[in-house]
């Protein structure tokens, strides 16, 4: 296992995977204005138009593609963040980028000598919310989506166990900032319009994680000592946790909402069971459904003392984020909300 790394300060050369989504936007547009040459490897154009001089059209599946793009950057930090993500698929064979994409990336990384650093995403989704996991090893999915990121990790722990580079395991849980999309994007929405309404007298504590603070503390686990991220695994969130109703009004105030407005659990089961008609129908995102109403009442709290550790305290406030969230939909897509017009 390497036990070099590169200085804070100085200019490397850092592939990501999935660098055209949300958290890949936010990170490949960090590390350019820190002066790193970036390579971002995707199957779609980057949503951040800004950064189309960086991507590479490459589908994970493709193995011969992707060892070619690799081997010619020759990369000396990896972030892997490439992914199906979304929760419609009925098989985990539906998530071939997720467990197929993962073994060619690994096969492809271990004939490029120049590779240092990886970190490998998986998702919080390897277990429901509620489980306590016992070990990092310890899973519970309720999709096909988080039993392919269980694949995912155990093809890592499997293939990279002797590896010359160092690697971790990041799981991001809620991240939400801007060029985020559904489900995040949809609560902004809703509280912008008013038309959130929170369990009354129901405080929900969450590990959410704004993206500004998700973008450093994968950068600064890129740069950390090895021997302190080495095979590990960090939850990506925020600390302390937030409470979801503490951040719903705080966006209210910051898009001159109206007021969040509390109301009796029947009345949300009763839209989330509608909802859940709707969806049969085909309307693709209805605004509540059983599944929300559950990871909306239901506390998502996780382990982030070991994160805390190797990257100390975070740049951003919960206040701030959503400053920075609401600011950037006025900007790039439409604040629709109380000061919309």
């Amino acid at each position: 296992m390497s036990t070099t790394r590169a200085s804070p300060t100085s200019p490397a050369r850092v592939l990501v995977t999935g660098g055209s989504g949300f958290i890949g936007s936010n990170l490949v547009a960090g590390l350019q204005a820190s002066g790193h040459e970036v390579l971002n490897l995707d199957i779609v154009a980057p949503r951040n138009p800004a950064l189309a001089s960086s991507w590479q059209r490459v589908d994970l599946r493709d193995a011969r593609a992707l060892h070619e793009a690799i081997a010619r950057f020759e990369p000396s930090v990896v972030h892997h963040l490439g992914a199906r993500t979304d929760l419609d698929g009925a098989t985990v064979g539906d998530y071939e980028a997720n467990t197929a994409g993962v073994r060619n990336l690994v096969a492809s990384l271990a004939d490029v000598p120049s590779v240092e650093r990886v970190l490998f995403a998986s998702s919080r989704l390897v277990c429901r919310i509620g489980y306590a996991p016992t070990s990092d090893t310890d899973y519970c999915p309720t999709t096909p989506y988080g039993a392919s990121k269980v694949e995912g990790e155990r093809i890592v722990r499997a293939a990279c166990a002797d590896a010359r580079y160092t690697w971790a395991i990041v799981r991001p849980t809620s991240i939400w900032g801007p060029w985020f999309d559904v489900p995040y994007r949809i609560f902004f929405d809703a509280v912008a319009r008013g038309r959130y309404v929170h369990p009354r007298g129901l405080a929900v504590p969450k590990s959410f994680g704004f993206v500004g603070n998700s973008v450093h503390a994968l950068r600064t686990l890129a740069q950390a000592e090895p021997e302190r991220i080495a095979g590990r695994m960090f939850y990506l969130a925020d600390y302390p946790a937030i409470e979801v109703g503490e951040m719903a009004s705080c966006i209210a105030a910051e898009a001159a909402a109206a007021p969040v407005r509390q109301v009796p659990m029947a009345l949300l089961q009763g839209l989330a069971t509608i909802g859940d008609a709707a969806k049969a129908l085909g309307w693709r995102e209805p605004p509540l459904t059983r599944f929300r109403l559950a990871n909306l009442i239901t506390p998502m709290l996780h382990d982030l003392e070991p994160l805390r550790a190797v990257v100390g305290d975070l740049p951003y406030t919960m206040p701030d984020g959503v400053r920075a969230t609401v600011g950037w939909m006025r900007e790039h897509r439409g604040l629709r909300g109380g000061d919309a017009g």
